[in-house]
């Protein structure tokens, strides 16, 4: 009793069969129904499936390769992006024949794991063909053998490896490695079989142009017929010219880099005192496996490490206590390394410090040189124009008044003068640092009255020496007299003797003065001092016109001209010159 049938479909029972599992007869219908829509649904999407296939059919070649180029573009963007986040460099790429230069080497596995991981140098100059790494377990050998591979294997195939500038690495026709327990279960072969095996298959196959990495050489059989086995094979891949990197605790195979050419023993550097690796490498140099002085740290009985040290043969001790005084001497050569690299880039960093200080006192220079000769520059055009209005006041003052009007005139000229006198020894002084000529010295007895000198700031002019001062010397040029800094008169080669002053009552005589100046090869600031003493020499000789030559050139030097003639009030106006005056080289001022 207490068992009531219920219609439907058993799927399922449990374990103690107590439960059935039915689908009533209601449900099965709405199953049926999902089913059918299912199927419905399915086929809907085949139906779309087909038609969008159909559309891009005849674009299927264009497809193929807009998917290849993506695929090229996803696969750059990767090797970019792995570049920047690891810091790599791209190597130059090399023959096997020369060597290979790793700069700050770092294992790519690792760096991807986030593990810190210290960089290393390694070179294989184009006579060096085996590198023989020996050391204590743990020390990072095996790691150096895979980096060195992986990177070599990177760089071939297009990607930029955690390098630092200046890597040359090697383009190889293969790589082979033997690395790690390659024992096989399968065909029954132990770790040295599987390791024979191994060195078989790299013997048969490398060339000159091959990479073999094999770690543990002669290890897995007895350590007197793994060294000779390991060094024969070395010296046949050595002689072949294959570039082979190899690990190995035998001491006797240490010995084969003094007598086979082409190998070369190093070591990972480890702290004999922490006992701890330091993973820097160090060419050159043995390694030692430490096995005693670990014993020591792990605190065996003194007696057993005193009577290990007793077993160890003479030759080995001797060969353990030079290798430790060399790892010693390369220490502290390191130490002086570092020491001397820190001196030489603070070095550096000062002499960039002086010259940028350098760099900012020629700036400050230059800035007080164009301080200096804008404001001889504004000096200059304040005393033409002052004479100008001057000369103004002269024409317009009455015949009867010309006296008083003359001499108040001349007191305001010369003050003027004497204004532009200081302002063009203050050019001079700015622009000149060789005068190129013999300088006047009151001081070495070179100057006396009557001597007659070229005034630089008149372009030159010959003037007679009147007075002496102390640093100046009143000179007369013409009818005018000045008072001009020793460092602005050069001496004349002309020297005349002075003649006797006779009084003249009437017309002064006449002075030559030039219808024409040449003003080529000046800079625009002389231009304007030699223009403007042209110019008021031509109005005191009562010239009509003055021939200025500036050339065509830039047009620099005719604007400048141009600029003063339109600004000066006693010019009544200027032209370029005809064909038979010189063209567009000349400007003719009308005065």
């Amino acid at each position: 009793g207490g068992h009531v049938a219920v219609g439907g479909i058993v799927h399922d029972a449990s374990q103690t069969g107590a439960t059935l599992f039915v689908e009533p007869p209601a449900a099965i219908e709405f199953g049926n129904r999902i089913r059918e829509l299912e199927a419905e649904e399915q086929r809907e999407v085949d139906r779309v499936l087909l038609e969008l296939t159909d559309r891009v059919r005849p674009l299927a070649e264009e497809m193929r390769g807009a998917l290849e180029a993506l695929v090229a573009l996803d696969s750059l963007y990767a090797r970019a992006r792995y570049a920047i986040e690891f810091r790599c460099a791209s190597a130059e790429l090399v023959a096997p024949r020369d060597g290979f230069t790793i700069v700050g080497g770092r294992h790519p596995l690792l760096l991807a794991q986030g593990v810190a991981v210290v960089p290393f140098d390694l070179t294989m100059a184009p006579g060096e063909r085996t590198l023989l790494v020996s050391g204590p377990n743990t020390g990072g050998k095996t790691v150096l053998l895979k980096a060195v591979g992986l990177l070599s294997m990177l760089a071939q195939c297009g990607t930029p490896v955690p390098v630092e500038p200046g890597t040359q690495l090697a383009v190889f026709d293969d790589v082979f490695a033997d690395i790690g327990d390659e024992q096989s279960i399968e065909a029954s072969l132990s770790t040295y079989s599987a390791h024979l095996r191994n060195l078989g298959e790299i013997l048969r196959r490398s060339t000159n142009n091959s990479l073999a990495l094999v770690d543990e050489l002669g290890s897995g059989t007895d350590p007197v017929e793994g060294a000779a086995l390991g060094g024969a094979i070395l010296e046949a891949l050595t002689a072949r010219g294959v570039l082979t990197l190899a690990t190995t605790h035998l001491g006797a195979l240490k010995q084969l880099a003094g007598e086979v050419d082409g190998v070369v023993n190093a070591s990972l550097q480890f702290d004999a005192v922490a006992l701890a690796p330091t993973y820097r490498l160090i060419k050159g140099i043995p390694g030692r496996s430490y096995g005693i002085s670990i014993a020591r740290r792990l605190n065996l009985p003194d007696v057993v490490i005193a009577r290990a040290e007793e077993r160890l043969p003479i030759d080995e001790r001797n060969a353990a206590a030079l290798i430790e005084s060399l790892e010693r001497r390369d220490t502290e050569l390191t130490t002086r390394e570092r020491e001397t690299a820190a001196m030489a880039e603070e070095a550096r960093h000062r002499a960039q410090r002086l010259a940028e200080r350098e760099q900012r006192v020629r700036e400050r220079e230059r800035e007080v040189e164009r301080a200096s000769r804008q404001e001889a520059r504004r000096y200059l055009l304040d005393a033409r124009a002052e004479i100008e209005r001057t000369i103004a006041e002269l024409k317009k003052t009455a015949s009867d008044a010309a006296d008083e009007a003359a001499r108040s005139a001349r007191q305001r000229v010369e003050r003027m003068a004497g204004d532009q006198r200081e302002a063009l020894a203050r050019l001079d002084r700015v622009q000149r640092g060789d005068d190129g000529g013999e300088r006047l010295r009151e001081r070495d007895g070179e100057i006396s009255e009557g001597d007659l000198v070229e005034v630089e700031t008149l372009g030159g002019r010959t003037g007679r020496v009147i007075d002496v001062r102390d640093d100046e010397a009143v000179v007369a040029v013409g009818v005018m007299k000045l008072a001009v800094p020793l460092g602005s008169l050069r001496r004349s080669a002309n020297q005349q003797p002075q003649e006797r002053a006779v009084t003249l009552v009437g017309d002064a005589p006449e002075v030559r003065v030039d219808t024409e100046i040449d003003l080529r090869g000046m800079r625009a600031d002389e231009a304007e001092v030699a223009v403007m003493h042209a110019l008021d020499s031509a109005i005191r000789a009562d010239l009509k016109e003055l021939r200025i030559i500036h050339g065509k050139g830039t047009n620099a030097l005719r604007a400048v001209v141009n600029e003063m003639l339109r600004k000066d009030t006693r010019i009544r106006g200027f032209r370029a010159g005809a064909w038979n005056e010189g063209g567009t080289g000349v400007t003719i001022a009308e005065l």
